[in-house]
């Protein structure tokens, strides 16, 4: 595994993009028809295969995601210690891009034009993915399993090699919409959101069930961490219930900005920000030298819900997170493992699943038609669609209630939905256990 930082300045992203737009070297070969060959195999050689990803491992994002490519490192790493993956060893290549969209074009530049990458793997963030959707699929890179939960991901007309992983925004808050509006019925909700798709997404499906409750809408920009106006302007509209759609490093900030000015509500969550062992380690960071110093992170976090559809750390009974534990106590780095690890390990297993169904005589076609006929059982706790017409990834979301000395409590088994109105429904979805994995034909 490689990790290096982006150097090129913001300034040159036009230039860039215009440069990938028209670039064709060490991507899929344009055909006289205009259209992407993918029986080609970049990056691949009877031994090995080298995938890509853009990840923040510095800048505003890093605290919350970097732990994402260690943990999928290890996994990697994992499964070449058991002979690669129909014997090849997969060489997963990361670049910093900071949480910058212009860095992403940079890298993302770097990784297909001149280190040729096979696909690329797990590129984080909303805005940062979004620049380089377009250049992906026009260039033939498989692009899998974005880290966001964007709409953007599942378009398979318009972006035909982009499958989406994460559940997305929409479906995600349409069940945290449902489980507030049955759970907190007629209590004012406000809202705090990235302003980005995240917050676009998230709305769409909150509001199809607390439209008519919601008595503030307060945004955030990912590279302003002063909160301050937008958690006074919370307390000030009565929001007795924040439903919060942020990454890490901003849930952990309204949480002390909220104590700071003695404002208590019930928080709610999203599976992107609901890392409660990342929340802690950053809260200790933040509350360093001030008066809330002494305070511990479990009182910032007690009662919360959150919704996920991965395994967690907290459920020590689970077989994935018992295996993943394993995992990264052999190959991982030297940090407690988090949640936000396990997304990364996830994706992982998820990916060298979809390259071993490629086959031995792997092409970037061979990858696409693993892709959308494989059948997923796991290990996320929810089912998993990437069809030839449907590229939506998980598919629902569980609840959880933290609570004192690191428990979490189940409050809603999973359930799955659409995007749009149809109904939120109970799912019966069974997982592949950890043992049964193998990488070989």
């Amino acid at each position: 595994m490689r990790h290096r930082r982006g150097t090129l300045a913001a300034g040159a992203a036009a230039l860039a993009l215009a440069t990938m737009v028209s670039a064709c070297t060490g991507a899929g070969e344009v055909t006289d028809t205009g259209d992407v060959d993918l029986n080609v195999s970049p990056g691949v050689t009877d031994d090995s295969v080298i995938i890509g990803t853009h990840q923040p491992l510095t800048g505003p994002a890093a605290p919350g995601y970097l732990s994402i490519s260690q943990a999928a490192g290890a996994v990697f790493e994992y499964v070449n210690a058991q002979g690669g993956v129909n014997g090849r060893e997969i060489d997963y290549r990361v670049e910093d891009d900071m949480y910058d969209p212009s860095q992403t074009i940079d890298v993302t530049r770097e990784l297909v034009i001149e280190q040729e990458i096979f696909a690329m793997v797990g590129g984080l963030g909303t805005p940062t993915h979004s620049g380089v959707l377009d250049y992906l699929n026009d260039e033939g890179v498989p692009d899998v399993f974005p880290s966001s939960g964007a709409l953007a991901w599942n378009n398979p007309e318009e972006h035909p090699l982009t499958y989406g992983w994460q559940t997305d925004y929409t479906k995600e808050a349409k069940i945290q919409g449902e489980y507030v509006a049955e759970n907190f019925p007629d209590q004012p909700v406000g809202y705090l959101f990235q302003n980005d798709d995240v917050g676009e997404d998230a709305q769409a499906g909150l509001d199809q069930y607390l439209n008519n409750d919601v008595v503030a809408r307060e945004h955030y920009e990912s590279d302003n961490t002063d909160v301050s106006a937008q958690i006074a302007e919370l307390e000030r509209s009565g929001a007795e219930v924040v439903v919060c759609s942020c990454i890490p490093a901003f849930v952990s900030l309204a949480l002390l900005e909220a104590a700071s000015i003695g404002y208590e509500p019930q928080w709610v969550v999203s599976s992107i920000g609901g890392d409660t062992a990342t929340l802690q380690g950053l809260l200790a960071n933040f509350t360093e030298g001030t008066d809330a110093e002494e305070v511990p992170a479990d009182a910032f976090l007690e009662d919360m819900i959150i919704t996920s559809y991965l395994p967690r750390v907290e459920d020590t009974e689970d077989e994935w997170s018992q295996f993943f534990s394993a995992v990264w106590e052999e190959y991982g780095e030297d940090a407690p493992l988090t949640n936000t690890h396990l997304f990364g390990m996830t994706q992982a297993v998820m990916f060298s699943q979809a390259l071993k169904a490629a086959g031995e005589d792997l092409t970037r076609q061979s990858l696409v038609d693993a892709l959308e006929s494989q059948e997923w059982q796991g290990p996320g706790l929810v089912p998993f669609v990437s069809s030839d017409g449907d590229h939506g990834g998980h598919q629902g979301v569980y609840v959880v209630q933290y609570g004192a000395g690191n428990e979490i409590e189940m409050v809603q088994e999973a359930r799955v939905t659409d995007r749009d109105g149809g109904p939120i429904e109970e799912t019966d979805f069974e997982r592949l256990p950890p043992e049964e994995l193998d990488f070989h034909d």
